[in-house]
């Protein structure tokens, strides 16, 4: 009975001396970054936040004037004829041009995903190929599934933003973006707006 009375005296003794190290290692530790932190006092202040705000205008169709509708109406006769045998997700997209000429695309699906293409940029590639010298004014962009045209208004993917963004660069004019839906057509006066922190031809020059 001594003996085990000594030996659990033993292991309480080893495991206050454990606990003891332990709390003064930690101990340690917190004096070490307080003081680490008071040597650089401007670390704390270096971090800024910065707030990027954009807005977006909201219409019901009718209350589109008319070069909108129709540009409206082409997207969405477009989407009617897109290659989607996949995602059964058809986008139809359509430009305006500086001389008043609608030009019309939609997405194109491949059994290799990444080989098809958006709607947005097959539209866009096409403007720039056949009327290079025209400026985009606006694109309009609508989607159907197969419940027919979607309720919420469909925006392009970040491949398309930044296609977008090139085209404003290249004609020095932002370009009208028109999200519509079924119910509502949301207006954004800028692909910037779309593409915050983006990458463009200044970096390259």
């Amino acid at each position: 009975m001594i003996k085990l009375a000594v030996h659990k005296v033993k292991r309480f003794e080893d495991k206050t001396k454990t606990i003891l190290h332990l709390y003064n290692f930690f101990t340690m530790f917190v004096i070490k970054q307080r003081e680490l932190y008071a040597l650089f006092p401007a670390r704390r202040n270096a971090m800024k936040r910065k707030k990027i705000e954009f807005y977006v205008e909201e219409y019901r169709y009718e209350e589109l004037n008319d070069t909108y509708r129709k540009l409206i109406a082409a997207a969405k006769e477009a989407s009617k004829h897109s290659y989607a045998p996949y995602s059964h997700f058809s986008v139809g997209a359509a430009a305006l041009l500086d001389d008043g000429n609608i030009v019309s695309g939609n997405n194109q699906e491949n059994a290799a995903y990444p080989s098809g293409l958006c709607a947005e940029r097959v539209t866009l590639f096409y403007a720039n190929a056949r009327y290079p010298e025209q400026a985009i004014e606006a694109i309009a962009i609508t989607a159907r599934d197969q419940a027919g045209e979607t309720i919420a208004p469909v925006t392009p993917c970040g491949a398309c933003r930044q296609v977008l963004l090139e085209a404003e660069q290249r004609y020095q004019k932002d370009i009208c973006v028109l999200l519509c839906g079924k119910e509502k057509v949301l207006l954004v006066k800028s692909t910037k707006d779309l593409l915050p922190l983006s990458f463009g031809n200044e970096f390259l020059k």
